[in-house]
């Protein structure tokens, strides 16, 4: 779910405020409001969404004013028979919801706070011709035989790996070699070195990675190796 944000506010003080965290709807309320401004304001807020809350996972959050758990049973009814969502409850854990409020701000404030470690190129990495980065390789091309790209994080290359790959140069077992159409010469993650394999069959995003100190090589999008992270984590 793409992360949303919308907000109600009488004055400076935001009534009902909602963000997608996750595969939910996260929706921040104040308890001392009344129940009726609270049903008028979550009517504001989920008309906005129109289809995309059917079905949704919805999280209320009272904030520092205790559970509030009859609030929410309420309001969780309410936004059920108007809106059709799935399911209303409350945060996890004090633990858990300091860690996702954590989380979210990280991720709101991402975009100043980080400069790009990617190095991101186009075009053919010719026979003979080498490439280093410092950190992560985004290349939208291709790796010709006898060409080399190293980086100390992950390569990822879209179009054909034909040439010599080396991820996590300084020691990162953790980076990947991802390629359209893989076939390389050679790879090499971190100390781990495998030959080359012409088996690809070009039709699936390939990559290697280190498993029990092996390069093990598999079809990205069936192994979906970061789709089951909760959170976006930066590499």
């Amino acid at each position: 779910m793409e992360d949303s944000n919308s907000q109600i506010s009488e004055g400076k003080n935001p009534i009902a405020k909602l963000k997608g965290v996750g595969d939910s709807l996260w929706v921040t309320i104040d308890p001392t409001r009344s129940t009726e401004k609270l049903k008028e304001e979550l009517n504001t807020v989920f008309r906005k969404l129109d289809h995309l809350a059917k079905g949704s996972r919805v999280v209320i959050d009272t904030g520092k004013h205790g559970e509030n758990n009859q609030l929410v049973e309420v309001l969780g009814q309410f936004l059920k028979k108007n809106y059709q969502v799935g399911s209303v409850s409350l945060p996890p854990d004090n633990i858990a919801n300091a860690e996702i409020r954590l989380r979210q701000r990280d991720l709101d404030r991402s975009w100043y706070q980080h400069s790009s470690d990617v190095l991101m190129l186009t075009g053919r990495v010719r026979s003979g011709q080498k490439i280093n980065a410092r950190k992560h390789l985004l290349l939208m091309g291709d790796v010709n035989p006898g060409a080399e790209v190293i980086a100390g994080g992950d390569i990822i290359i879209l179009g054909n790996l034909r040439g010599t790959a080396w991820a996590g140069q300084r020691g990162n077992t953790e980076s990947i070699i991802l390629a359209l159409d893989f076939k390389p010469t050679q790879i090499q993650i971190a100390v781990y070195v495998a030959a080359g394999t012409s088996e690809s069959s070009g039709k699936y995003p390939e990559f290697a990675h280190v498993e029990d100190g092996t390069i093990i090589v598999e079809d990205y999008i069936e192994a979906n190796p970061f789709g089951r992270l909760p959170w976006p984590k930066v590499r």
